[in-house]
């Protein structure tokens, strides 16, 4: 038995399993599932990008053709010699640039008050403030409308940024990060004479670099991908988005499908490249934004 055991060991350390236990595998059992509904969700891309270098006539055949004859930059050139399209591209830009950092600062502000700082009707004020999250836009549309009229501000890219200047998820979601991080670190701060605004400032937003930028993601793919509000407040195309723009490559008898598969290549790329690059602090934030209630 002695000799047996030592065998057993030695064959062990020297990394040769044992009679029926089962080799790990190198990754997740996960990866088994989630490999095919990546590679699901993947397919409207890559049919966007292989579309977007086809004829129209290649779009319009049916059955559709599943590979282009050749690659086509029609609708590239199409859409980057609209004179149009760099100032919509800019304003698409302007729009979601301010979005981002009012939201940041706002949702910073007002997070770190509804998490730290207990006054009268805070948490009435907190569930009011989600609240508004049911409400859908459809109801709050024509309000919205008439408040931007009355400020002036219709058909300039001020309609666009000020009902987006500050969001109840981006409270609510800075809210829930902050309750996640020790009181004992704020706490020695204000020993040292800090403010609650050069704690939230000094200590507690370079603490919440997760959370942070899944705000600033979410933001901009929201202000960026926006159609119905720009549609109702913009009038004059020097105003439009980009959205809004590439839906005027659609027309009533004739639509350049090769341009408008182009264009949101192109819209599409800067969300893409803004989730790759802080893939890894949204998936933290979201993991650590649920710890406390």
């Amino acid at each position: 038995m002695t000799a047996t055991a030592t065998t057993q060991r030695r064959a062990a350390h020297a990394g040769v399993s044992r009679p029926g236990r089962a080799r790990r595998l190198p990754f997740s059992p996960w990866h088994l599932l989630l490999a095919p509904l990546a590679l699901i969700f993947a397919i409207p891309l890559v049919w966007l990008l292989i579309s977007s270098v086809m004829t129209n006539a290649e779009i319009n055949r049916f059955p559709p053709a599943l590979w282009p004859s050749g690659i086509n930059l029609g609708g590239y050139r199409y859409v980057l010699n609209n004179a149009l399209f760099p100032r919509w591209f800019l304003n698409s830009l302007i729009v979601s640039g301010v979005a981002v950092a009012s939201n940041l600062v706002f949702g910073a502000l007002g997070g770190y008050a509804f998490a730290r700082m207990r006054f009268f009707g805070s948490r009435v004020l907190l569930v009011l403030m989600l609240a508004t999250m049911a409400i859908p836009f459809q109801l709050t549309m024509i309000p919205t409308f008439l408040v931007m009229k009355s400020f002036g501000l219709i058909d300039t890219l001020g309609a666009l940024i000020v009902p987006s200047l500050v969001t109840p998820f981006a409270v609510f979601l800075l809210r829930q990060f902050f309750l996640s991080l020790p009181r004992e670190l704020e706490e020695a701060a204000w020993m040292d004479g800090c403010s609650r605004l050069r704690v939230l400032f000094r200590i507690v937003l370079p603490l919440s670099r997760p959370a942070l930028s899944t705000v600033a993601i979410l933001t901009f793919l929201t202000t960026w991908n926006d159609l119905t509000w720009p549609l109702i407040a913009i009038n004059h195309d020097t105003q439009y988005t980009l959205q809004l723009g590439l839906a005027t490559f659609q027309g009533k008898h004739h639509t350049q499908w090769a341009a408008v598969m182009a264009g949101n290549v192109i819209t599409v790329l800067p969300v893409l490249l803004a989730f790759v690059g802080a893939q890894k602090s949204f998936i933290r934030s979201i993991t650590s934004s649920g710890l406390k209630g």
